[in-house]
């Protein structure tokens, strides 16, 4: 392997970002945090992430739309999304899915949870 993983994490809650960032560097990955929607995609062309962890509800620009704008880009449309949402409804996870995520997971999740799904979406990424 060629060094941690770098993952963009894109949440306003502190206290979330905070836990998961923590819970993601204990685990070996570099985590930087974006907490405005519209501070994504710069991130994400500044620093080329293996994984980009995006919330729905975020000030400036929604995780949705950054998702959305994300996939019509043309070099950075295979970059894999994670969303996490309290919004945990069937039709949120289908918009998010249809929106171009790679994975939904809802608010609150257990750890295990969230380390899971990361782990399991970027062992497709070592090379």
């Amino acid at each position: 392997m060629r060094g941690p993983q770098h993952i963009l994490l894109v949440e306003d809650e502190d206290n979330i970002a905070i836990a998961v960032a923590l819970l993601l560097e204990r685990e070996g990955y570099q985590v930087t945090r974006a907490s405005i929607g519209s501070q994504a995609l710069p991130n994400i062309r500044a620093i080329a992430p293996a994984l980009v962890i995006l919330d729905v509800t975020l000030p400036e620009m929604s995780g949705y739309e950054i998702c959305q704008q994300l996939r019509r880009d043309p070099e950075l449309g295979k970059t894999p999304v994670l969303i996490m949402s309290a919004r945990t409804s069937p039709a949120e996870r289908r918009k998010a899915m249809a929106l171009g995520a790679d994975a939904f997971l809802a608010k609150p999740f257990a750890v295990h949870e969230l380390l899971d799904t990361v782990n399991h979406m970027s062992q497709g990424l070592q090379s």
